[in-house]
C-alpha cells in the first residue's frame, strides 16, 4: 500500500513538472533593437507562423490533459466468502467416508477432513487474494507508462513549435534562450 502510494504521489508530481516545464516560453532579446511594439508583432506573427507550419497550438496543447484517471482505490480485502466452511465440510465428509473405513471411526475422520479442508481453502484463498493484488498493482503500472508516454508526447510537440517558433524570430533578428 505504501507503494502505490510512493509511486501515485510521484506521478502527480511529474506531470506537475512537466506540464510547468513545457509551458516555459523561450526567453526573446531585441538584438537589433527592434522596438517593443515591434517585438510583440513579431511574436505574434512568429507563433501564427509555427501553429501554421507544425499544426501544433501551444495553448490547446497545454490546456489538453494528459492525466489519466485517478488509479482505482486498491482493492478491500476480501470478505469472508464461506470457503473455509464449504472446504471443511468436503474435508468432513470425506474425512468420514475415509475413516470409516480406515478404522472404523467416522467422527475421528471427520475431524481430521474438516482441519485439512480448513487449511487447504485457507491456502487457495490467499493465492487468489494475492493474484488479484498483482493483477490491480499491474494495472496501475500500465496507467503510469501510459501517463508518461502521453507526456512526453506533449513535451516533444512542445519542443517541435517553440523550435520552429524560434526560428522565424532568429530570422528576423531576435536572439533567444
Amino acid at each position: 500500500m505504501r507503494r502505490c502510494n510512493q509511486i501515485s504521489i510521484a506521478a502527480v508530481l511529474g506531470a506537475l513538472i512537466g506540464t510547468s516545464a513545457m509551458s516555459a516560453n523561450p526567453i526573446v532579446y531585441p538584438a537589433k533593437n527592434q522596438t517593443p511594439a515591434q517585438q510583440q508583432k513579431d511574436e505574434g506573427e512568429c507563433n501564427a507562423w509555427a501553429k501554421q507550419n507544425t499544426g501544433i497550438d501551444p495553448v490547446v496543447l497545454a490546456s489538453t490533459p494528459t492525466t489519466a484517471p485517478a488509479p482505482a482505490a486498491a482493492p478491500p480485502p476480501p470478505a469472508q466468502n464461506g470457503s473455509r466452511v464449504r472446504g471443511a465440510a468436503r474435508g468432513a465428509a470425506a474425512g468420514a467416508v475415509i475413516g470409516e473405513v480406515a478404522n472404523g471411526d467416522a467422527n475421528q475422520g471427520a475431524a481430521t477432513g474438516a482441519a485439512v479442508g480448513v487449511v487447504a481453502a485457507g491456502s487457495r484463498q490467499r493465492r487468489q487474494n494475492a493474484a488479484a493484488q498483482d493483477q490491480a498493482a499491474q494495472q496501475q503500472q500500465q496507467q503510469q507508462a501510459t501517463q508518461q508516454q502521453a507526456e512526453a508526447d506533449k513535451q516533444q510537440k512542445m519542443e517541435t513549435y517553440n523550435r520552429a517558433y524560434a526560428a522565424c524570430l532568429e530570422g528576423r533578428g531576435y536572439t533567444l534562450k
